[in-house]
């Protein structure tokens, strides 16, 4: 892991993301090493030579970027981990979230944080200070093999529901983003069922095969069921309408199950 501490030129940048205004990523790269992570665009205008997963940029200047005045921002909706995990090992020793946490309260912005760690938990105490946070806790395999093979740096699916559940009983808005949902793979109706006791939202997000991450998705399809390589071809480059068939039963079972959910995104073709 090569990690380095630089001097970023912002903090706070527009919003592309649904629901949210501004967004706030205080590190570059992700130790998680996610093989689908749509992130890893950001190379291309990072420079790193590193492959995603082995490098990580900390804005050790993140905290004098945020204004002194943040009138800018008031009634605007922030995003904290929208291309890195603000929550990755490294915020244990820097505490780069935690300090921004605590400098956008006196804001009270409508706050979502999206995490795959349960290093949030930490940060409780601060959480219960903003009126209107949620935090968004990112899940794709109940399988834990596999989902070592997929994302091989983050923490258990049992830790994260875990996490949720504890944030829950602190009063803490909760969301699983079941975020990619792998075909034939991801078991988005049991981890529902899972944890719908304390799951205020769900998020779904199909799996999108970009062009930066298709090879290592069918390398892994290889090893693990190579019969899957065949309906991830018709699925992606066929006429299917796989993807509108899983949105109607995520729709349905939703709404027997009478649990909010919202359709994050909806990859149509890679």
């Amino acid at each position: 892991m090569v990690i380095k501490e630089i001097k970023a030129a912002s903090i706070i940048v527009k919003s592309n993301l649904p629901g949210g205004d501004f967004v706030i990523n205080p590190y570059v790269g992700c130790s998680h090493g996610c093989i689908y992570c749509y992130a890893r665009f950001m190379k291309r205008f990072t420079g790193h030579l590193e492959p995603w997963g082995e490098f990580v940029d900390v804005k050790i200047n993140a905290l004098d970027l945020l204004p002194a005045n943040l009138d800018k921002y008031k009634n605007k909706s922030i995003i904290i981990g929208s291309v890195t995990d603000p929550y990755q090992p490294l915020e244990g020793k820097y505490q780069l979230t935690r300090q921004i946490l605590e400098k956008l309260i006196p804001l009270q912005p409508p706050l979502d944080i999206i995490t795959k760690s349960d290093l949030i938990l930490r940060d409780i105490d601060l959480l219960k200070k903003f009126k209107h946070c949620t935090v968004s806790i990112s899940v794709s395999f109940l399988d834990e093999k596999i989902k070592s093979r997929l994302e091989a740096g983050s923490i258990s699916t049992s830790r994260r529901i875990e996490a949720l559940k504890k944030l829950h009983s602190a009063g803490v808005r909760t969301v699983m983003f079941i975020s990619p949902i792998f075909p034939e793979i991801s078991d988005w109706r049991r981890l529902i069922e899972l944890t719908k006791d304390f799951v205020s939202e769900y998020w779904f997000e199909n799996l999108n095969l970009y062009p930066s991450i298709k090879n290592e998705v069918y390398k892994f399809l290889k090893g693990y069921n190579p019969d899957l390589v065949v309906k991830y071809n018709a699925i992606y480059f066929g006429r299917s309408d796989y993807w509108d068939k899983v949105q109607r039963e995520i729709e349905q079972f939703c709404k027997d199950r009478r649990v909010d959910y919202k359709i994050y995104f909806h990859h149509k073709k890679s």
